[in-house]
């Protein structure tokens, strides 16, 4: 299957070894979110997911202080063990994304601090074993989610629109009425490399987002960062970060 050729150690190396100024921006917005809808009381919920989790462990870091337990889901053999690998105690490269949650002006990443220097232990507990299945497969499960997370990954797995928009409300239906979510795209893709290996993608904008949420999100903004100084490789123009609620 193409998805077992994903080389997680050279998509780190790319991608995450060091942090990027549009990760550092999109894990500020998706924090805030996250605060500014559970309160600054630090309010919790049962469950999480990360959908399509591949070998980014940061939006699982975003939903740490949040949820009790906390799902990833991945299709990719290579990719779920790069996951287990990390349960017991992951690589010290996540401690700069961990740096910017729990940093911020007045009590921004108070949630955060409050899990410690090292939020290892809490990791631990929360996250589970990683779940191998696809995202198509959840418009098919019955089990529903408190919090939801999925980062580059509807429009980075088919050059299909019906496919992609299929894959977003997959995600959305899988979430409880009223839950937060975070998601994140690649603006007008044209495909990716991950070593030698090339990777299909679905070209989508803004415009595209906002139409595949509208049937199952509410209170949504929508953020695009398109610096040309700071692209993470070719081939796309920017991200877009989209943060809601599931409806009612």
């Amino acid at each position: 299957m193409l998805w077992d050729t994903f080389d997680p150690d050279e998509y780190i190396k790319r991608n995450y070894l060091e942090i990027q100024s549009v990760d550092r921006e999109i894990l500020t917005r998706v924090r805030d979110h996250f605060r500014d809808h559970f309160g600054k009381d630090g309010g919790r919920v049962g469950s999480g997911i990360d959908v399509g989790a591949g070998p980014n462990l940061y939006p699982a870091l975003a939903m740490l202080p949040w949820c009790d337990r906390i799902t990833l889901l991945e299709r990719s053999e290579s990719n779920l063990r790069y996951l287990r690998s990390q349960l017991s105690g992951y690589d010290a490269n996540w401690d700069q994304f961990w740096e910017v949650l729990k940093s911020g002006d007045d009590d921004e990443g108070q949630a955060y601090a409050e899990l410690g220097t090292d939020p290892r232990v809490r990791f631990k507990e929360a996250v589970q074993e990683p779940v191998a299945g696809s995202l198509f497969d959840l418009c098919s499960g019955a089990e529903r989610w408190d919090l939801g997370t999925m980062f580059f990954v509807a429009e980075s797995i088919t050059t299909s629109l019906d496919e992609f928009r299929r894959g977003v409300g997959c995600f959305m239906s899988a979430l409880n009425p009223g839950a937060p979510f975070a998601a994140a795209f690649m603006e007008h893709s044209e495909g990716y490399r991950v070593g030698s290996q090339e990777f299909p993608a679905r070209d989508i904008d803004r415009a595209e987002v906002t139409s595949a949420l509208k049937d199952y999100a509410e209170g949504v903004s929508i953020h695009r960062m398109a610096n040309p100084k700071q692209l993470v490789r070719e081939g796309y123009t920017g991200m877009i970060l989209a943060c809601g609620r599931r409806k009612h």
